[in-house]
């Protein structure tokens, strides 16, 4: 069954201070997804890859197409939908995780990972209890579980922000360059913590330049250029 359908989706910016100039970030973009699947969006820097990853959870409002979302009580077009709809899907269904850590300033590490799972778990210690399970699991130094992210280093902080992003096991789940900043040991991590939320039934639109975890990651993958999707094929690993 698929959870995602866009159909003639396009974007267009109007930049006022470059004389009204108009661009064309995306440009008649159709595909399908389907639960529990795991697509790769690639392409160079500027292809849009970005820009469809931010129609798709409403950062950006898509200028004409429609993006049907099979949410748990029924279809709901991600272009047409009131605000308050989108609203409530990102607080119970999608997830946008991007690449670099925004937080409140002096939230611990663990209360920053718990942000989503607050939301739906009523017993703040399990939920802290999950958070600190998952940071060890990440390799975050036990001592900075309590610190607050925006001291942390660029690595630190990518930890924090998968974890913030999973932990609450959406279903879509929206990441941008998981694996952009992390080791390779952090790096089989954060894959297999992706992998375990796809058998667990989400579905997973990753932007990735890094082959090994496209290549461990994805089902299929989607190539962007000029704002236009160029290929669409099974990933190697199928």
């Amino acid at each position: 069954m698929n959870i995602l359908e866009v159909n003639n989706l396009s974007k267009d910016f109007n930049l006022h201070i470059l004389n009204d100039k108009w661009i064309e970030a995306l440009k008649n973009i159709n595909f399908t997804m389907k639960e529990g699947e795991i697509i790769g969006l690639t392409g160079k820097s500027g292809s849009g890859k970005s820009s469809l990853m931010k129609c798709l959870y409403r950062t950006y409002l898509a200028s004409s197409g429609e993006i049907i979302y099979l949410s748990k009580n029924g279809p709901v077009d991600l272009v047409k939908a009131d605000d308050h709809r989108i609203i409530d899907l990102r607080k119970s269904e999608i997830t946008y995780c991007s690449q670099f850590l925004s937080v409140i300033p002096r939230v611990s590490a663990v209360d920053v990972v718990c942000e989503h799972l607050f939301r739906v778990e009523k017993d703040k210690d399990f939920a802290r209890s999950q958070a600190k399970e998952m940071l060890e699991q990440l390799g975050l130094p036990y001592e900075l579980w309590d610190a607050f992210p925006v001291t942390f280093s660029g690595g630190e902080q990518q930890r924090i922000n998968v974890a913030r992003s999973i932990i609450a096991k959406p279903r879509f789940l929206l990441i941008d360059e998981p694996t952009a900043s992390l080791d390779a040991k952090t790096k089989d991590v954060v894959v297999d913590m992706i992998l375990q939320l796809k058998a667990n039934g989400t579905s997973v639109l990753c932007i990735s330049h890094d082959e090994y975890t496209l290549e461990r990651l994805c089902d299929r993958r989607i190539d962007l250029k000029f704002g236009e999707i160029i290929s669409e094929e099974l990933a190697t690993n199928q």
